[in-house]
């Protein structure tokens, strides 16, 4: 299986190529700054230096077509802007970065896409907090549902508040809403991976936190 993950120097991105490339799978981590690709390269992954907020869809399509002689399996949508940020580049990274990925991959016949999103996408975003959280959540609900609307054999995983804690390996997985609650950052890399390896787990929003269930019975119990 080849993996194209964008933003794949995030803490979740960099957890799931580890996972993945020790299986024995190919995976190409999009990075922004040149000085992250070391970082993929030592956990087996394959660095390419592309800024999203930058790049057009036809480029990245092109990229996406010619890796590997276009045998890319599936991408994943790991980018966002981060903490500190502002209004404008949760727009450019969590909406408009996931929609350019989106277009790549249908313009390069790439099926399975799989989207991190957040707990509160689809609902209206809390009065109580600031403008900047406003446009995170619109942000990321406005990528959900272009995503929904594609052809694509898709999954948007939602997750809860997240952790640097060690994986458990028991999550709660489940249809909107699941409740509010943490998960450790590398049990979503490892809920990610069991999607990637069943297909026929697709076109569902699921939320994740922690929970009781193991994660390959968490995720098997969605497919179809």
């Amino acid at each position: 299986m080849h993996v194209v993950i964008a933003g794949g120097h995030g803490q979740i991105a960099l957890l799931l190529t580890e996972i993945l490339a020790a299986e024995g799978h190919s995976v190409t981590g999009l990075i922004r700054k040149p000085e992250q690709a070391e970082d993929i390269a030592a956990i087996g992954g394959r660095p390419i230096v592309i800024d999203l907020e930058q790049a057009d869809a036809e480029h990245l399509a092109g990229l996406l077509a010619s890796e590997t002689d276009g045998s890319v399996d599936a991408v994943v949508f790991a980018a966002g802007a981060g903490p500190g940020s502002g209004a404008a580049r949760k727009e450019s990274v969590d909406r408009a970065a996931s929609v350019l990925l989106a277009d790549a991959a249908v313009a390069a016949g790439v099926r399975r896409f799989l989207q991190i999103s957040t707990m509160g996408a689809g609902t209206t975003p809390d009065p109580a907090r600031d403008e900047v959280w406003a446009a995170y959540i619109e942000a990321k609900t406005a990528a959900e549902e272009d995503l929904k609307a594609r052809d694509l054999e898709w999954v948007i995983v939602r997750p809860g508040a997240l952790t640097n804690d060690a994986p458990t390996g028991a999550v709660l997985l489940a249809d909107p809403p699941a409740g509010r609650g943490e998960v450790t950052r590398a049990d979503v890399a490892a809920v990610l991976a069991e999607l990637l390896r069943t297909p026929a787990v697709t076109r569902r929003v699921l939320e994740l936190r922690g929970g009781e269930d193991a994660v390959p019975d968490a995720v098997s119990a969605f497919a179809s």
